[in-house]
């Protein structure tokens, strides 16, 4: 892992987030998790602990999470190519690397649930 804030927080309530569990165990072995960040970030530090617990609780695979980290000035891989500016973002892809949905640090809900929600529309 290249995100220490993707460490699973161990606080984290699974049982709270039972769906979004469900969903993204749904889909575990299908999925790719790209997540930009930054472990000097604050709004990293504050979302993506969660999001490492959520994707462990859900068993996705740590070859199907790709933690990008980027420096202060939001450089690094793929930035460009993925049109990062805010972080974290996670972008989520299939196996055939189209774009399934991307979160993006402003979002109303957290990464996890954000996501599920749109999983759940998208691969019905």
């Amino acid at each position: 892992m290249s995100l220490e804030t993707m460490e699973p927080n161990p606080a984290w309530d699974e049982a709270s987030y039972e769906d979004a569990i469900d969903t993204l165990e749904a889909h575990n072995d299908e999925l790719v998790y790209k997540v930009w960040g930054g472990d000097w970030c604050k709004d990293c530090r504050k979302l993506l602990p969660d999001f490492g617990a959520a994707l462990d609780a859900a068993g996705v695979p740590e070859d199907r999470i790709d933690e990008i980290a980027v420096d202060e000035d939001k450089q690094g891989p793929g930035v460009e190519e993925y049109g990062v500016e805010y972080i974290p973002m996670v972008v989520v892809e299939n196996d055939d690397g189209e774009e399934v949905t991307r979160f993006v640090e402003e979002e109303d809900q957290p990464p996890a649930i954000w996501l599920a929600d749109r999983l759940e529309e998208e691969l019905q």
